[in-house]
């Protein structure tokens, strides 16, 4: 386990490596000034001059990328043009936000996709498996923009049955800042208007952001769930006379999980990493949103801090994933 887990953290930092030089690569082939755009047109020449020499944006490009793969070992991320900021801070400010609402969207895609998809697997070809089957195909392929402005229009403007763009009303405090989840730290704190508030808010952007969740989910259950119930040891314990129950959670079920735990590690990394649009519909103050603006306004430093997270995330939340294999198979092995 500790060489598997050593291996598997050398993979990432080799990872994060080639990131880094591939976005760094890509961000100097844009035909744009970075300074220019952030001190605006009235801006002086010899003002962009100053400003892109205290930036190290007068240096040579390999110059600067090894100054910045020298700072990044000093866990500095460089500062953002825009906000003027560490980039390191803002991401702290930023990324509570997608961790709290892609795990809202997580939760929702496994409590509805996996039983779903074990109830459309054991009723085969009945009316419930083929609505489930083209349920799924259907979310799968909804375009997220369009389904979260419907959304909003509908149960927002229209109905008014839930609250609308941000993570709390106007009128509420974000609660006292523990870990940067609001739902959490409220309910830590015994702030519950906020928790219940902060919880309301998270419903609709949830919702958007687990149907295509939902639908890998339950389509991977249901295959996974079919192969399983085909196998000759299933028989084998129905003929024994065994509780249905157990036949189906501890025989199929549990040998069924290997590849939803997979499907979950993929769907998730990509939740944290990719909850662009639904952050920009729902104003939601996120890492996606953060990631949107400073490529629109040619922040190179937070642009790459984002893609250096994002490309953290993935991995190693595989990597928890391989690991779990172990407590849920026995039969694997990692050597």
């Amino acid at each position: 386990m500790t060489r598997f887990v050593i291996r598997r953290i050398l993979g990432l930092l080799f990872v994060l490596f080639g990131v880094t030089i591939m976005t760094f690569a890509l961000a100097q082939l844009v035909p744009a000034d970075p300074v220019a755009a952030a001190l605006g047109s009235n801006a002086r020449d010899d003002q962009i001059e100053a400003y892109r020499k205290q930036l190290g944006l007068d240096q040579p490009a390999p110059v600067r990328y090894v100054i910045y793969m020298k700072n990044l070992l000093q866990g500095d991320l460089g500062a953002s043009i825009r906000t003027r900021r560490p980039v390191m801070d803002d991401l702290i400010d930023y990324l509570p936000a997608t961790i709290e609402l892609s795990l809202a969207a997580m939760t929702i895609a496994l409590l509805v996709g996996v039983p779903i998809g074990v109830f459309s697997a054991l009723h085969r070809n009945s009316w419930v498996d083929v609505v489930a089957r083209i349920s799924a195909m259907a979310f799968g392929s909804m375009p997220i923009f369009y389904i979260g402005l419907l959304a909003l229009g509908f149960f927002w403007r229209q109905l008014q049955w839930l609250p609308g763009p941000g993570r709390l009303d106007a009128t509420m405090q974000p609660p006292q800042r523990i870990t940067g989840l609001f739902t959490f730290d409220a309910a830590v704190t015994g702030n519950w208007p906020v928790f219940w508030n902060a919880s309301a808010h998270l419903i609709l952007p949830g919702l958007i952001l687990a149907l295509f969740s939902t639908a890998v989910l339950l389509r991977m259950t249901r295959s996974s769930m079919l192969e399983i119930l085909g196998q000759d040891y299933i028989r084998t314990a129905r003929a024994k006379g065994l509780n249905e129950r157990n036949v189906l959670y501890r025989h199929a079920f549990k040998n069924a999980l290997p590849p939803i735990l997979t499907t979950t590690g993929i769907v998730f990394g990509s939740l944290l990493s990719g909850a662009v649009l639904t952050e920009t519909i729902f104003n939601w103050p996120g890492l996606g949103r953060y990631a949107t603006t400073s490529v629109t306004t040619l922040d190179y430093p937070a642009v790459l801090g984002v893609t250096l997270v994002a490309a953290t995330i993935y991995p190693l939340v595989n990597t928890l994933i391989d690991i779990s294999y172990t407590a849920v198979d026995p039969r694997v092995r990692i050597d």
